[in-house]
């Protein structure tokens, strides 16, 4: 009878994958809620998403894609906006509307490059500073405070103009003048986590310097390093822009934002249009990013947090 009964005992049920990860889906449902709570950050969502959107569909929607090239239309140039045009003509007869949508694309692909390329200098410069500290930390702190002590624009200036102007060039002045901020804000954050509890503790276990650091440390560092990142892109977009308003950045024909705006003041006020929009494109990018950034730091900062 017991045997009987040994046999007909169920064994235990393994726990499914939603069981085990209840804290996480609980912390994510929670992300969740603060971010929907916050009306500028999906503000900010919104339009960050529709700009996605519009540089992923942007080549196929845009009712006159040769214009993103440069033809010439002189017969219909500098027109204002109508139900053709509908942000007008520029001074050859190009569709303003598609070349600033074209535009959506390669000022987000600059803004992401900018970033990247930042990020993976600065991440690791400042996690070796924190980290390690001594002489080397020292070291790499000085030299990042040799790039600070230049306002970031007008090093990206001196750079351009030693390399020429171009967009490639632009992008790495702006990547080579953006990395000091990821640098001093890893090297504060992996100093205040390197003596916490779990990392005395896995370095009692011991776990080896490198697990520590990519196991323990740099995760912690995530946070800040995406609403960072989140906020840079935008700015990254501006600076670009800025650089090609004054003709170091990307040259005409090509359809970046802020060499339309450089074209367009030259025909200021009465042909408004060919700057005003590119413009408002700048504006509204940059706003999307940082409101996002701000939703971001809400959710992950647990200081920001209701």
């Amino acid at each position: 009878m017991t045997d009987a009964a040994a046999e007909t005992v169920t064994p235990a049920r393994e726990p499914t994958w939603r069981e085990r990860n209840q804290s996480s889906i609980r912390q994510a449902r929670l992300y969740v809620r603060t971010f929907a709570r916050n009306g500028s950050a999906m503000l900010g969502l919104g339009i960050v998403t529709l700009f996605l959107l519009t540089a992923a569909l942007g080549p196929w929607i845009v009712p006159f894609p040769e214009d993103a090239a440069g033809s010439v239309h002189l017969d219909i140039k500098l027109q204002p906006p109508d139900a053709v045009h509908w942000f007008g003509t520029d001074e050859v007869g190009n569709d303003v509307f598609t070349r600033v949508i074209v535009g959506t694309r390669v000022s987000l692909q600059i803004g992401l490059i900018i970033t990247g390329i930042a990020m993976l200098i600065g991440v690791p410069l400042g996690m070796i500073a924190g980290f390690v500290g001594g002489w080397t930390g020292e070291a790499i702190m000085r030299f990042t405070d040799v790039f600070l002590a230049v306002p970031g624009l007008i090093l990206a200036i001196a750079i351009v103009g030693a390399l020429g102007p171009g967009i490639l060039n632009a992008m790495l002045a702006l990547s080579l003048v953006w990395w000091p901020g990821y640098v001093r804000l890893v090297q504060a954050k992996t100093l205040s986590l390197k003596n916490s509890i779990y990392v005395d503790a896995a370095r009692s276990m011991g776990a080896g310097k490198m697990r520590i650091v990519f196991v323990h440390i740099l995760p912690n560092c995530a946070s800040p390093i995406v609403v960072k990142a989140s906020m840079d892109m935008g700015m990254a977009i501006l600076g670009a822009a800025s650089l090609g308003f004054l003709g170091l950045g990307a040259q005409p024909p090509y359809p970046e934002w802020g060499a339309m705006i450089s074209v367009g003041r030259n025909y200021l006020p009465d042909w408004w249009w060919y700057s005003f929009f590119p413009g408002l494109f700048i504006f509204l990018t940059v706003l999307g990013f940082n409101l996002m950034g701000d939703g971001l730091r809400d959710i992950l900062d647990p200081r920001h947090r209701e």
